[in-house]
């Protein structure tokens, strides 16, 4: 079976793919002019040799995959568990597809970058001639996957780079990472357009992590179904109703369970909402939860309090569960587990580059049955 029949195989039986979250330390610093350069050929012909034999979905698939992703950083000679491999990578990713003009580009990056996601994201779909509608969809995916990973899914980390990379077709992978301040981590959220069928709805189904957080609220989970319905109705009660609900809730916690049962085990309404965007969603009138959570000003509080009243006013229960679930080739950069071995690196992209030798080589490396 093919990597991309696998992927659909498995879209289709268990209703998953392989994309998900990794957890990773913060590093400061910057990647050296000698090892960037180095990964930027090498990742260029792994990426070449990958859209040749598999096509472009196949290379989509393959960066939506967490384990995939981080396998190639660790082969271009990068940290195993650094939070640098997302943004390097990510920068290595966009120079390489430049320079191959292979019908796939990426947009966005970190931090300040990240910003500029819509009109890079523009720029780049109009050069690859998509139309219209496609790069119309392109950019809502890319707004809602930020909301959805920042106010959705709250499980402590901020996001602060955003990428999405694209096919001239409409095919997408989104890579994008939070921090977490306390804890000095950095978590990695992966989406693909196989993934996706609701995009507040366990967009990244499969997860890989070293670490669980204890205070989460997931409302992408499919056990949050209700609560998300609940905390949809409460926006249509309207503002004057929300505020006396908020308001007792805030106060008197206690004081609703003999009347509307057990309260939840953590009970923590946030301190300010907006008040004037659940004045604008009432009147929107939001058609289902998406729509809710793309709605200017409709943020983490306001979604935490909105989710929390719905359980107690409801029964309505959230989901609380942290949804979470690394080889060298050439060294690491900081140098674990050992120094890269830059003459190996430059061996191995003269080889890929020999058009001879890539068939004999792929079936080794990237077996059929993968």
């Amino acid at each position: 079976m093919s990597c991309k029949l696998y992927h659909e195989w498995c879209i289709q039986k268990i209703g998953m793919c392989f994309s998900g979250i990794a957890d990773l330390p913060l590093h400061t610093g910057r990647a050296p002019k000698w090892l960037f350069s180095r990964m930027k050929s090498l990742g260029k012909e792994i990426i070449r040799i990958i859209v040749d034999e598999y096509g472009k979905k196949e290379l989509l698939l393959r960066l939506g995959d967490p384990c995939w992703f981080q396998s190639l950083g660790c082969l271009l000679g990068y940290d195993w568990h650094s939070s640098g491999i997302t943004t390097v990578l990510t920068a290595v990713i966009r120079e390489a597809l430049e320079e191959l003009n292979a019908g796939v580009a990426l947009a966005g990056g970190k931090g300040r970058r990240s910003l500029s996601t819509p009109e890079e994201l523009s720029r780049k779909a109009e050069f690859l001639g998509l139309g219209y509608e496609k790069m119309k969809k392109l950019l809502r995916i890319s707004f809602i996957a930020a909301k959805v990973d920042n106010a959705v899914l709250q499980d402590g980390y901020s996001i602060y780079h955003h990428a999405i990379v694209f096919s001239e077709e409409g095919y997408w992978t989104v890579v994008q990472q939070g921090m977490n301040s306390s804890s000095k981590m950095a978590r990695r959220y992966h989406w693909t357009w196989l993934s996706t069928n609701k995009l507040v709805v366990e967009p990244h189904s499969g997860i890989v992590c070293n670490r669980r957080e204890r205070e989460v609220l997931d409302m992408t989970s499919r056990s949050s179904e209700e609560n998300r319905k609940a905390s949809l109705d409460l926006i249509k009660e309207g503002p004057g109703r929300l505020r006396r609900i908020f308001r007792e809730i805030y106060y008197n916690p206690e004081g609703l369970s003999p009347f509307l049962g057990e309260s939840p085990k953590v009970l923590v309404m946030p301190r300010r909402i907006d008040w004037k965007a659940v004045e604008r969603a009432y009147e929107l009138d939001p058609k289902d939860y998406e729509e809710l959570v793309s709605l200017k000003g409709i943020g983490p509080s306001l979604l935490r309090a909105l989710s929390l009243t719905a359980e107690v006013v409801y029964g309505a229960k959230a989901s609380r569960r942290d949804p979470v679930k690394f080889s060298f080739a050439f060294g690491g950069k900081d140098g674990v587990p050992y120094p890269v071995d830059v003459r190996r690196m430059d061996e191995v992209i003269e080889i890929l580059r020999s058009d001879e030798l890539t068939s004999k080589l792929l079936r080794k490396v990237i077996p059929e049955n993968y």
